[in-house]
């Protein structure tokens, strides 16, 4: 098992940044996919972006590319969603995910992790 809990949530004008932190523990994180979702008042909750247990393939919702990256860390068992030019559309509670997983796929489909954090929030003022 891997457990997850998030960080880095705030308050933000538009067009600005800040950077999610995801702090792993439990079982090798290595071996374990790494999602990024969020979930907006009223609406169901979203992939926003997830990365392969080395690193090397990473996906991200067409809602977010060019503006997010999502790297890790395995030796400090951390996860980061960096996240520029922010937009008020962008206003959602961002939650960690991990599933173990080691093929080539994106793992675009909730119901297929695991373990989740309790989320933070982060809100875009215009």
């Amino acid at each position: 098992q891997v457990h997850v809990v998030e960080s880095g949530g705030g308050l933000v004008q538009a067009g600005g940044s800040l950077r999610l932190t995801c702090e792993a523990s439990g079982d090798t994180v290595s071996s374990y996919f790494m999602g990024w979702f969020r979930q907006a008042p009223g609406k169901e909750r979203e992939f926003v972006a997830g990365i392969s247990g080395s690193g090397s393939n990473t996906g991200y919702s067409d809602s977010v590319k060019v503006r997010f990256t999502i790297s890790r860390d395995n030796a400090k068992y951390t996860v980061y969603l960096q996240m520029n030019s922010l937009k008020p559309e962008d206003t959602a509670v961002y939650y960690c995910a991990s599933k173990k997983y080691s093929g080539p796929m994106i793992l675009l489909d909730i119901k297929t992790y695991e373990f989740w954090g309790q989320g933070t929030q982060v809100t875009v003022s215009s």
